[in-house]
């Protein structure tokens, strides 16, 4: 009696073996079910948990430091990992389709909720206070963007900080290219240069301003224990009292910063100018350019990327600066500038509101520049 055959279907041609897996049945899918999933959030959630209560006992805790310290290193090192762990373990859970959508939110989630609570909240948390009283109570409207244009010495630092804008970059970065060209030119000695040249900038703010502080030091009887007077009198001249000499008492604030960035813009300019094709350079003398020719026509315009991305940091530094001018004169003597306004309203004075709309201003000032920025370096691009 013959048997009938199986449908083709149901014949395994290859049978499951080491080179081939066996067959996904469809109860085997990538997909898992909804209990194991919500399983696996437990891993996150407790994590977050723990963490959350490590913070609120490393607050209120009588402990030692070092105790505080390590608990805070061995917490947030293995709970960062484990919470990432844990995430990723839960995309893990998820069908195939699902993961190649979840996994990268996963890894970029965590920076981008950092983000947002230390800068995009705290930005919109600023325009709102601009828009209130002393101590954020009541509503003022536009009253305190108006003391911006109309205070005396408000009026003074957005003029102060102008200047500051026009003269910091621009010196920073004509003595550091200098410095980067001539530098380029010795061969021993190179190295040697530049090391002095940068080593301002392993100095902080403060540092730099006592020390120029002592620098422009003043006395008004007995003698003169600062630098600067210390010669001008050797000469048979009376002290001065530099930080005092107005309007030139901004310049010589000026000066510190331009020592202290010198260094950053001769590293970028003296690594753009090795850059440059020594083709252009030989082809430029060939064609009878003397070196001043060769400098301003041909290395200048090929450098000129790396200029405008070097005027553009030290220009964010300079509207972010504080520290030289509160240590140097406190904003006295006519020495006021936007970021000392915001910290002696907001801080010295208590004064929420115009100490807010202060930091608004400020910010919206640096807009343009970025803007400007990304628009030079999106056509550098195109052209490259």
């Amino acid at each position: 009696m013959s048997s009938t055959p199986p449908p083709p279907a149901a014949i395994d041609p290859e049978p499951a073996g080491p080179d081939r897996p066996p067959q996904k049945t469809r109860g085997s899918r990538g997909s898992k079910g909804p209990a194991r999933i919500l399983g696996a959030l437990l891993v996150p959630i407790a994590t977050l948990g723990m963490l959350g209560w490590t913070f609120e006992w490393l607050r209120v805790t009588d402990a030692s430091r070092p105790v505080v310290v390590g608990v805070a290193l061995l917490v947030g090192v293995a709970g960062i990992l484990v919470l990432f762990w844990g995430m990723d373990f839960v995309v893990d859970q998820l069908s195939e389709q699902w993961k190649l959508r979840v996994r990268p939110w996963v890894f970029v989630g965590p920076a981008l909720l950092l983000l947002g609570v230390f800068l995009v909240y705290p930005t919109i948390y600023t325009i709102l206070i601009s828009f209130q009283d002393a101590r954020s109570v009541e509503w003022v409207g536009w009253e305190n963007y108006q003391f911006v244009f109309s205070d005396p010495a408000m009026v003074r630092s957005i003029r102060n900080t102008f200047v500051w804008i026009l003269v910091v970059p621009t010196g920073a970065v004509a003595v550091g290219l200098a410095v980067a060209v001539l530098a380029d030119r010795l061969h021993r000695a190179e190295s040697f240069s530049k090391s002095l040249i940068f080593l301002p900038m392993a100095v902080s703010f403060v540092g730099a301003s006592v020390v120029w502080a002592l620098i422009y030091d003043f006395r008004s009887f007995g003698n003169q224990t600062g630098l600067l007077n210390g010669i001008w009198t050797a000469l048979g001249n009376d002290p001065i009292a530099w930080l005092s000499f107005q309007p030139w008492n901004n310049l010589y604030i000026m000066v510190v910063m331009i020592w202290m960035q010198t260094g950053f813009a001769m590293v970028i300019l003296s690594a753009a100018i090795k850059g440059v094709p020594d083709d252009i350079l030989e082809a430029a003398r060939i064609d009878g350019a003397n070196e001043f020719q060769i400098f301003f026509r041909v290395i200048i315009p090929t450098i000129m990327t790396t200029i405008v991305v070097i005027t553009t940091a030290i220009t964010i530094n300079v509207l972010k600066i504080f520290d030289i001018v509160y240590v140097m004169t406190g904003g006295r003597a006519g020495t006021e500038i936007i970021p000392e306004r915001m910290v002696q309203w907001f801080f010295a004075r208590g004064h929420y509101g115009r100490g807010a709309a202060i930091a608004v201003f400020m910010f919206l000032a640096i807009i343009p520049i970025m803007i400007v920025n990304i628009r030079r370096f999106r056509a550098e691009e195109a052209i490259r």
